[in-house]
């Protein structure tokens, strides 16, 4: 067996029998590349079923002279993963990685924004132009709903259930969900709606999707990327912020202010409450006031 054969076989396998996103799929598949590249790189002729742990380790050793010990530690997951796979589909007996340890790593807790600076970065779009409605709707739906950013540029008019109260989200596996969103959240989008994206011509292929670039096309994850980073800097934002962040403050402040894990849990789309449990890492004063608001002796 080929390795490009054998990635074309683990990539069906992530997409059919997973579910896997794309997104997903590409890193899985940018980890066997990784190695793919060393062994070509040093000349080194031999086939995914037959490669030993000495050649594997020998790689790992190699990338960790360059990467730190959170790529290091995904890499050798990603690796375990197809290995596996071809266990799975009984054209290998072992896997070469079992020996091998990831790094310890400390967990990361997640950088969040406070109410005041997401007031001000919000405050700090340009309205004057036809983008600055668009992007006032993008920052509020981030932090009003919790998105990640692949679900905010993939959401279809066809997803908002306004009369409702929700929005459909379609999220890693394509796995669906459906998400509160107050009214504040859907005004803006309404007048994003109705005085800008009413008014563009729109790409055929794009006619439901809710936010748009100026050629009438699906925004991309690095225009979204772009915009948090502009604002951050008109600010003076002293903080490196992403997308993401949004996220974690809709969490962080959620569970600030009483919000039941689980049900944060469900908004996020979480599959494992165990990843949600980082919120309860990132502020050690709502533990405290939660023990001296509801525990009997106090």
């Amino acid at each position: 067996m080929k390795w490009q054969h054998a990635l074309k076989d683990y990539q069906l396998y992530l997409k059919i029998e997973r579910g896997l996103s794309e997104n997903s799929i590409n890193n899985y598949s940018y980890d066997v590349k990784k190695l793919m590249t060393y062994l070509d790189d040093n000349a080194i002729t031999v086939s995914p079923i037959a490669i030993t742990k000495e050649t594997v380790q020998q790689f790992i050793y190699t990338i960790a002279k360059t990467v730190n010990a959170r790529s290091q530690s995904r890499l050798i997951s990603g690796l375990k993963g197809f290995f596996n796979y071809l266990i799975f589909e009984v054209y290998r007996e072992s896997n070469p990685l079992d020996t091998i340890d990831s790094p310890k790593i400390g967990r990361k807790l997640p950088d969040t924004l406070s109410e005041s600076e997401i007031n001000q970065l919000i405050s700090a779009i340009d309205l004057s132009t036809p983008q600055g409605e668009r992007n006032r709707a993008i920052l509020e739906l981030l932090y009003g709903c919790g998105l990640r950013v692949s679900e905010l540029t993939s959401l279809k008019i066809s997803d908002l259930f306004f009369e409702e109260g929700f929005i459909k989200v379609t999220g890693k596996g394509d796995k669906q969900r459906f998400v509160p969103i107050v009214e504040s959240t859907q005004k803006y989008i309404n007048l994003y709606r109705k005085d800008i994206r009413n008014h563009m011509q729109i790409a055929n292929d794009f006619k439901d999707t809710l936010f748009l670039n100026r050629r009438g096309k699906q925004l991309t994850r690095a225009m979204i990327f772009t915009i948090i980073k502009t604002l951050a800097v008109k600010t003076n934002l002293n903080k490196t912020i992403s997308p993401h962040t949004f996220r974690h403050s809709f969490a962080t402040h959620l569970l600030e202010n009483g919000a039941d894990l689980r049900a944060i849990q469900l908004m996020l789309g979480h599959e494992s409450i165990t990843t949600t449990e980082i919120y309860m890492h990132v502020d050690k004063r709502h533990l405290k006031e939660v023990i001296q608001n509801f525990h009997p002796r106090q």
